[in-house]
């Protein structure tokens, strides 16, 4: 089973630049599609980006974050990067990262359990 571990979150000013890495453990963790997700106090979590498991896979944006956001993925590093850019207080959110599945046009999670998430505070 894939265990996987965020890291990179911080405090940044109103337009500055984070990279997130997501770490995974366990020997199905390249051929899995993985999704960065947020969650802001009081809303529910929501997608943020999603890369395939193979080189020219498809990449998935939400449209608050297309065109500042890039995700990535290494897969003899077991990771996935998400470099945040232009960074704006509504980003302000624990940003997590899970194994995904296509599904109705979108990813899903394909498990009910989280991790701890990385913390990203921007201030105006």
């Amino acid at each position: 089973q894939v265990r996987l571990v965020e890291s990179g979150g911080g405090l940044v000013q109103t337009g500055g630049s984070l990279r997130l890495s997501c770490v995974g453990s366990g020997n199905t963790f390249g051929p899995s599609a993985v999704g960065w997700y947020r969650q802001a106090p009081g809303k529910q979590r929501e997608l943020v980006a999603a890369i395939g498991s193979g080189t020219g896979d498809r990449i998935k944006y939400a449209d608050s974050v297309k065109g500042r956001f890039t995700i990535s993925r290494d897969n003899a590093e077991r990771s996935v990067y998400l470099k945040m850019n232009a960074l704006k207080p509504e980003d302000t959110a624990v940003y997590y990262c899970q194994t995904v599945v296509p599904a109705g046009g979108t990813v899903v999670p394909t498990r009910r359990s989280w991790g701890q998430g990385t913390l990203v505070t921007v201030s105006s």
